[in-house]
């Protein structure tokens, strides 16, 4: 088990990103938080097993269709293991 960090900016906000990191986070099983940031970027925390998480960054680097990443940087945190779900910050 292990928990990062992942701060994306770009074109991440207005193209369903937050929804669709829940959707993959859901699929890989990793529990965690994503929200939109004031500066048009997009925070996550994610907890989970290892391969899961390295998907997970992976996908975060891509997002979903319409999203333009500019940079995915992640960085890895104390273990939290107090998520029940993935959920979305409003």
């Amino acid at each position: 088990m292990r928990t990062v960090s992942i701060h994306i900016t770009g074109k991440v906000q207005g193209v369903f990103f937050r929804q669709s990191a829940r959707e993959k986070a859901i699929q890989l099983d990793i529990r965690g938080t994503v929200e939109n940031l004031p500066d048009g970027s997009v925070y996550i925390l994610a907890a989970g097993e290892n391969e899961a998480i390295e998907a997970f960054i992976e996908w975060c680097n891509i997002g979903p269709a319409r999203a333009e990443i500019a940079e995915a940087k992640w960085e890895e945190q104390p273990l939290n293991t107090g998520f029940r779900d993935f959920y979305i910050i409003r």
